[in-house]
Formats: C-alpha cells, sequence, structure tokens
C-alpha cells in the first residue's frame, strides 16, 4: 500500500474516532485497488467504491474527519 502523511488535524479526527468506537480500514480488492470498511458502534458497512494505493489513505482520512466533524 502507498504512503500517507496525514495532517495533525487528521490525527485528531482518527484518535476521536477510535475512542468513540468509529473504526475506518482499508480492505484489500485486489493487489492493486482497496475499499473501505466503516465500524461505527457495531454497525460495519463498506464503500462502494474502489481506490489506488495511495488515494486509499487520503480518504480513510477524510473519512475519519467527517464522522470527527458529524458527531464531535
Amino acid at each position: 500500500m502507498g504512503e500517507y502523511l496525514a495532517t495533525h488535524e487528521e490525527w485528531e479526527a482518527y484518535r476521536w474516532c477510535i475512542r468513540n468506537a468509529i473504526h475506518i480500514a482499508p480492505k484489500a480488492l485486489t493487489e492493486a485497488r482497496w475499499t473501505i470498511t466503516i465500524t461505527n458502534k457495531g454497525i460495519t458497512n463498506q464503500d462502494p467504491e474502489s481506490y489506488t494505493k495511495v488515494v486509499i489513505w487520503e480518504t480513510v482520512f477524510k473519512y475519519y474527519k467527517h464522522y470527527y466533524e458529524k458527531y464531535n
């Protein structure tokens, strides 16, 4: 998988989500494509899109930020 350097704000959103039982993770579809699973308080959903190795991490942190802003 590719590398992504998250911002301080993105790490803050990540930590808040983990503490509040919101887990977002990449899931391999093939060696070159990934999707995202989101577990929010025990309910798991999967992003219908697929992403490349660098875009996957940008999108994971985008989801963390979304949930942080929505519920914080």
